[in-house]
């Protein structure tokens, strides 16, 4: 049986909540694919991870064997995303507290030229603040994305961006952590859920240290800007979000 066939079934599985059966389907494929394709052994890693997130579990292992290979991947001479892998490695190594190798994968991708962008995403802004909302709205459109979704609260947010999920879209979600229903956290938790590879830039006045945006960025989150923003900072956290997106396609 073929991979995507095996990828399909294990997928299957994790969507009907049998968690054990499809992270052992995914960490096989991850084994047998670890020393000729380091990218899709990165990835299979990654939703081994994820299946043991839903059951309570730690994942250290699987974390550290994704971040590992994505490294490997950014360092053969013809990948077409390096800037890519490397930004995966990075969140890998700082899932694991790694700080030291997240920074020095991050620092390596930051000073590449990020792959052109083709704007044919949806931006979704949670933001309670119509003041903010305006602001990343006016940004994003200068940036060149046109379709643009803004919601009040986290829970239309969530049921906006499962109608695009609906429609095969995939958005990136621009959220601010202190809304009127749901805390920003709770938020990319339930949004993550419903697609793994979701990209989400989280938006907020706390400090990048504390707690509440440590407990955020942790669920898997892309990038986090803190306010007061500028277009270039916003730009820098989209950059990182198409990268990531380019390389899971």
């Amino acid at each position: 049986m073929n991979t995507k066939i095996n990828c399909e079934i294990a997928l299957t599985h994790l969507k009907n909540k049998q968690f054990i059966t499809a992270h052992n389907l995914f960490l096989d494929q991850a084994e047998s694919l670890k020393k000729s394709e380091y990218l899709k052994s990165a990835l299979l890693f990654m939703l081994a991870a994820e299946c043991k997130k839903r059951q309570g579990k730690e994942s250290e292992n699987e974390i550290r064997e994704a971040g590992n290979l994505f490294v490997k991947y950014s360092k053969l001479e013809n990948s077409p995303n390096m800037r890519g892998a490397l930004l995966c490695a990075s969140k890998c190594f700082l899932l694991q507290g790694e700080f030291d190798k997240a920074k020095d994968a991050y620092q390596k991708a930051k000073v590449m030229i990020p792959p052109k962008i083709h704007v044919t995403r949806p931006i979704v802004i949670v933001d309670d603040s119509k003041a903010i909302s305006m602001k990343l709205q006016n940004y994003v459109e200068k940036l060149g994305y046109n379709e643009i979704h803004i919601f009040e609260n986290g829970k239309d947010a969530i049921k906006g961006c499962k109608k695009l999920y609906s429609e095969n879209k995939s958005p990136i979600v621009l959220l601010d952590m202190g809304l009127p229903d749901l805390e920003g956290d709770v938020v990319a938790s339930k949004l993550l859920k419903e697609n793994l590879h979701l990209q989400i830039i989280v938006i907020t006045a706390d400090e990048k240290n504390t707690s509440r945006v440590n407990k955020t960025i942790s669920s898997g989150v892309s990038a986090f800007i803190q306010k007061p923003f500028t277009l270039d900072e916003l730009k820098k956290s989209i950059d990182i979000t198409e990268s990531e997106y380019s390389l899971l396609q």
